[in-house]
């Protein structure tokens, strides 16, 4: 980090911190995800090399760009392309929904990436939600944090199904299921693009009961 000044923290989740950084020498604004430190916890250190090896294996318009990887004092540190904006910002400047103009461009991109990533990626991302869909100053999509996110799996090998944010998790998910693909990223969209025309979550389930309760009932009508 000696080589960055740190302009302030962007975001903090359960595995780690956000920070928007400049580099000394470049002047480059930059965005840096440190991970908790926690050298002993096996899952922060799966989602930490998880996502490296994504964003060093893919290169896409729509995905946000990785500059470098650096540790330090045994803590791992991402430095991304810096995009301060993300859709969830945009849902709290307008609470109910999204003018369709801009809403069709988001989604468009959106659709573009999804139809790219199982055919020539190979991947599902599998926490797709607001606040992971960065959009940059001239209105480019970039989706952001794969620590979730991993190759689609041969016939009959399982995945975890502890994945994806509650609100934007598929049924399958939901219930337990191992044995999903990348329909679990089309629902979570689905969801998402729900939420960006009209302001207001579509499944915001307080917990896993709550939320089949809440797919039963909407999705069943």
């Amino acid at each position: 980090m000696e080589s960055y000044e740190n302009l302030g923290l962007v975001g903090e989740g359960t595995y780690g911190s956000v920070m928007k950084c400049r580099h000394k020498d470049t002047g480059q604004v930059v965005a840096i995800k440190r991970f908790q430190d926690r050298d002993d916890d096996k899952l922060v250190k799966k989602i930490a090399v998880r996502e490296i090896r994504f964003l060093k294996q893919f290169r896409h318009e729509n995905l946000v760009n990785l500059i470098e990887v650096f540790r330090q004092k045994k803590r791992l540190f991402l430095v991304f392309e810096f995009v301060d904006h993300t859709i969830l910002d945009d849902l709290e400047r307008f609470p109910n929904g999204l003018e369709s103009k801009r809403l069709r461009k988001c989604l468009i991109q959106v659709l573009y990436f999804f139809n790219l990533a199982p055919v020539r990626l190979q991947i599902i991302h599998r926490d797709i939600k607001p606040e992971n869909v960065l959009i940059s100053g001239s209105g480019v999509i970039k989706l952001c944090d794969f620590g979730f996110a991993r190759t689609l799996a041969a016939p009959g090998e399982i995945y975890t199904e502890y994945v994806a944010t509650r609100w934007y998790r598929a049924p399958e998910l939901v219930v337990g299921d191992t044995n999903y693909g990348k329909p679990v990223d089309i629902w979570a969209f689905g969801c998402m693009s729900i939420e960006m025309a009209t302001g207001s979550p579509y499944l915001p389930g307080n917990s896993d009961l709550d939320q089949i309760h809440k797919i039963v009932l909407q999705v069943g009508e």
